[in-house]
């Protein structure tokens, strides 16, 4: 398939606007994971749309590539004055056979979510 100078110069344009369309109410900014002799050490930063009590990021989840939820951090509060912000989830298991991982942030109390991130399981 082939596109003209128009169609790329057109896509190229649009895709700032794409990229901000998939922005969420609770976005993964960045991840990271560290293995931690058989166990894993997940850091995520997530800028989200906290207003207080009622509306706030409350988790980040760790899913495997066929979305199920390894594990969850809670988030216990809002963070409204603090954006974006870093927090972990450690000593996490994660089964020999998943190489990849995908880090979700998780909005109460509706769940809505925004930008994941993905990683690579070290080691595999």
């Amino acid at each position: 398939m082939t596109f003209s100078r128009r169609q790329v110069v057109l896509g190229l344009t649009l895709l700032p606007l794409s990229r901000h369309a998939l922005a969420g109410e609770a976005d993964v900014v960045s991840a990271s994971i560290t293995a931690r002799g058989e166990q894993f050490s997940v850091s995520a930063t997530i800028k989200s749309n906290d207003t207080g009590w009622d509306y706030y990021a409350d988790r980040f989840e760790v899913l495997a590539p066929d979305g199920s939820v390894l594990g969850t951090r809670i988030l216990h509060h809002p963070h409204e004055t603090e954006q974006p912000f870093t927090r972990s989830l450690n000593g996490l298991e994660i089964p020999a056979d998943i190489t990849q991982i995908t880090v979700r942030a998780r909005m109460k109390p509706d769940g809505a979510s925004g930008a994941t991130v993905e990683l690579a399981v070290p080691g595999r």
